[in-house]
């Protein structure tokens, strides 16, 4: 069964950057149906500690992830 979800407008974009990476790698059309269930199947795969070390990025990079994180954060309800 499908089901509709509302995304904004930023995560769209990121989704169809997703999608048109994956069409790259794998050289054929890619549903956004099914990169983000490659992305999820990937993520169960991984444990945080896959990671470690692998990421490198500036100190300016550091900061507006630190606080991209929190700005999500705010948004999430219990």
């Amino acid at each position: 069964m499908e089901k509709t979800i509302k995304v904004s407008e930023k995560t769209y974009r990121r989704i169809n950057e997703l999608v048109g990476a994956l069409r790259e790698k794998k050289g054929k059309p890619v549903s956004i149906n099914e990169a983000l269930s490659e992305v999820l199947t990937e993520m169960k795969k991984s444990k945080p500690s896959d990671f470690a070390g692998s990421w490198k990025m500036s100190d300016k990079e550091a900061a507006n992830l630190k606080k991209e994180i929190r700005e999500l954060w705010k948004s999430w309800k219990i």
